[in-house]
């Protein structure tokens, strides 16, 4: 695997972290300096750790294990949820539900739910109720489907789960902790780095740093899985 160039990191826009007064006390480690009171990433380290996190999510996929991808965050949903898709990964890019991670069996229900109800529309079971029942069978699907439509092939726990941002998706990194799970994510300055198994200290309010990184670690997750 090819060694990331900080130049490229520089043009996608990761080093630029939060102001001064947010940054939290644990995330200095990665901060090369302050101009105009905004921090400034060092991206020889950020290089270096997502690398470090390619090689995890490229070992996860040779593996065979599950990696789950959460960003909920409105830059990050469409470009997530379209590389997840392509790839074939498994991703909650609406809401997070709280218990996904420490109740699965019971989050597993509403997904066999989901899925059974979309069987029953293709089969053309729902061809003969009313009007209004259909419409309202319809509705149903579609709520829970904007919620779970990303992890319809999740038929257990997964195996890892890589965060945009942890601040946003504090329960899912919560979870991701309570049930031992690896944790691969984008940390900016004004988080603790020291929760995620995998950092990759980044900028993650600009979508093109978000894009980037999640293209880096999804296609190397792909690939190990090939």
């Amino acid at each position: 695997m090819a060694k990331t160039d900080p130049k490229k990191l520089l043009a996608h826009g990761l080093h630029l972290g939060h102001k001064k007064n947010k940054v939290h006390p644990k995330a200095n480690r990665y901060i090369h300096s302050f101009q105009g009171g905004t921090s400034i990433i060092d991206l020889f380290q950020t290089a270096e750790l997502l690398d470090e996190a390619k090689r995890a999510a490229a070992e996860f996929g040779k593996e065979g294990k599950v990696l789950l991808v959460v960003g909920t965050k409105k830059l990050a949903r469409q470009s997530v949820s379209e590389l997840c898709k392509e790839h074939n990964v498994p991703y909650m890019t609406n809401k997070w539900v709280g218990g996904f991670l420490t109740n699965f069996p019971e989050i597993s229900q509403n997904i066999k739910r989901m899925n059974d109800a979309r069987q029953a529309q293709k089969d053309g079971a729902w061809n003969d109720l009313p009007n209004h029942e259909k419409v309202q069978n319809e509705k149903r699907l579609n709520k829970i489907a904007s919620v779970y439509g990303g992890v319809e092939a999740l038929e257990k726990l997964p195996d890892a789960v890589f965060i945009i941002d942890i601040r946003k998706e504090a329960n899912a990194l919560t979870e991701s902790i309570q049930t031992h799970l690896p944790t691969i994510a984008v940390v900016d300055t004004n988080v603790n780095p020291e929760d995620v198994t995998f950092p990759i200290p980044a900028n993650d309010d600009a979508i093109t740093s978000i894009e980037y990184v999640a293209r880096e670690i999804i296609e190397a997750y792909a690939k190990g899985k090939k």
